[in-house]
């Protein structure tokens, strides 16, 4: 790795004044510290991305009707750490990380799933415990008191250890796929956009439009093969599509 570094190119340096008005301002302490490890990661890392769509016209159904009943509030993102946390018992190889000597893959035997929380200073990640045996409002709740603490008064290292995977969601906002960074010591980070009204062929041979999410799978390729990442990918859109995931 420092041989590889070293034999990049010196960071350019630029007078920008001399072209016109600027304006300076300091990075953030979180903005350089998750800058390190998402640079160390892109570098370290053989990243490659899996895209693909889950159909997720009937579990947006159920979820419209379990927040009209008065329960607690889902949003889509508890649903997926849900999903996520059945594909990550499917597909063991996802739950595991490379030892420090990157020569032995170590397997968990438990699912803690972090998520991306856009706070003012930067992108923090709480991590979510034990996602495969809890409810999904249970998720929720937890994922609530998460990250309004993390965008008020920051999180704790120990809210932020331990994750096997990552989920970063950017539904919110927009976007129709991208590349997220798997977050070391990680192998795999699902990255999620806004889902889309897309026409299907209907079983009389009409057209229905079917409500599609975008998901972005990014994997390490040195534990990871891309078929398995596709099986990995289409057990969550599968998952989504089961009413059991609410239960």
């Amino acid at each position: 790795m420092t041989d590889l570094l070293d034999g990049l190119a010196p960071w350019p340096q630029a007078d920008f004044a001399a072209f016109g008005p600027v304006q300076t301002r300091k990075l953030s302490k979180i903005q350089k510290l998750v800058g390190a490890f998402l640079g160390r990661n892109w570098v370290a890392i053989p990243h490659v991305t899996h895209q693909d769509d889950a159909d997720v016209t009937d579990m947006e159904a159920r979820r419209t009707a379990h927040n009209a009943g008065g329960g607690a509030r889902l949003t889509p993102v508890p649903l997926l750490v849900k999903a996520m946390a059945s594909a990550l018992r499917a597909y063991p190889q996802f739950n595991a990380s490379l030892d420090g000597n990157r020569d032995t893959l170590v397997l968990k035997d438990y699912v803690h799933i972090g998520v991306a929380v856009d706070t003012p200073g930067g992108l923090l990640v709480p991590v979510i415990r034990d996602c495969d045996t809890r409810s999904v409002t249970d998720i929720a709740a937890e994922l609530a008191t998460l990250s309004e603490r993390a965008r008020t008064r920051g999180l704790p290292m120990a809210d932020m250890s331990g994750g096997c995977m990552t989920l970063t969601s950017l539904g919110h906002i927009g976007g129709t796929g991208f590349t997220p960074i798997v977050n070391a010591p990680e192998v795999a980070i699902l990255g999620v956009t806004r889902a889309r009204p897309v026409a299907t062929p209907g079983p009389d041979g009409g057209i229905v439009w079917r409500q599609m999410l975008p998901l972005s799978l990014s994997y390490d390729h040195r534990v990871i093969n891309g078929a398995d990442a596709a099986r990995f990918v289409r057990h969550v859109a599968e998952r989504l599509a089961d009413p059991a995931l609410f239960d």
